[in-house]
This record gives structure tokens, sequence and C-alpha cells, in this order.
């Protein structure tokens, strides 16, 4: 696992990150918990999500009548943090965020209402933040979990978003931040 040392040494390099037309690393279903598959597109509604995500059945974060909350319907990670973190690709399993692109997603670049152009979908920031939980520690550890949340307007751990507009995100897209 990387070490704390390591991370902090990396810092500049992933604060350096495209502020906009970031391409992206990979896109990653997660149909069920454990699960990954990897593709080449992904379909975003905003009523459902995106479909086959655990979001709409099993969401972490529930509305007060139970339904999945829609602030977190999709999330991003830096391809920076991704590479330094995941580093037993065989062994460990992908963080599991469903887009991993190369972008600034610091707080000063996408402060939370912020919309993306993912193809021909649009997401919208969230004001939930991603801090990680207890399985980001369990795979790429104590050191990286501290990393991520030493300052919470770098969102190492990157954003959660809502679906603002339908569509489609492929992988030979890019990400555009709306200004």
């Amino acid at each position: 696992m990387i070490t704390a040392a390591e991370l902090d040494a990396a810092l500049p390099h992933v604060l350096a990150a495209p502020k906009t037309d970031a391409p992206i690393a990979m896109l990653c279903l997660r149909p069920g918990f454990g699960e990954r598959r990897f593709v080449d597109r992904i379909s975003m509604t905003r009523a459902g999500g995106i479909p086959g995500e655990r979001w709409s059945t099993l969401p972490w974060l529930k509305l007060p009548d139970g339904s999945p909350d829609p602030r977190i319907q999709v999330s991003l990670l830096p391809t920076r943090v991704m590479d330094l973190v995941w580093q037993d690709r065989t062994g460990t399993p992908h963080p599991g965020d469903p887009i991993v692109a190369d972008l600034d997603m610091s707080a000063a670049n996408l402060p939370p209402g912020t919309r993306i152009q993912a193809g021909t979908a649009v997401l919208r920031v969230s004001d939930v933040p991603n801090d990680g939980c207890v399985k980001w520690k369990v795979r790429y550890g104590a050191d990286a979990m501290a990393w991520i949340l030493q300052d919470t307007n770098l969102r190492l751990r990157g954003v959660l978003c809502s679906v603002e507009v339908d569509g489609e995100v492929a992988l030979t897209d890019r990400l555009q931040v709306i200004r």
C-alpha cells in the first residue's frame, strides 16, 4: 500500500489536473456489492441514475420517503488519485466510481451546483461530500484514507453528482465543465 510520504509527494501532480476538457480513463458499473463491470459507455437518466447500478436499489443515502437520494447518482474519481492508491489491480477491487477522469475536482474548480457535460448527459455536482468509506481504508490503507480527508476542499476522493440531463457518456468522451 502507498505511504503517506508518497501520497504527499504526489499531491502537486494531483492538484495540477485539468480544470475542464478532462479525458475519461475508465467507466465502471457496480451492479451489486463487490461487483465491477468495465464498459465503453454508460447511460444516465434523471429518474434512474445509471440503469443497472446499485444506486437505484441499495443507495447509502436516502430521502425521507426511503427513495434513493439523487445527489449521489454518479460518482467521479480523479484519475491521478486512482492511479496512486489502486496499486494492486488484480487483488484489490476498483474503487467503484462509474467515471474516472483526469479532472481537478476541488471545491474551487467544481463548487456544488457546477454542471459537467459528460458525453450527451449533463451532471450537477452535489453538496454531499464524497469522503470515502471504511472500504477505502481497508482496500488502500489508513494513509490513503487520511490523505483524502486532509482537506475537504481538495476533494481528493472526487465528487458526487446528480444527473441533470439524460444522456450517454463514452470512454472516448471528455468531461467539460460548464461555466
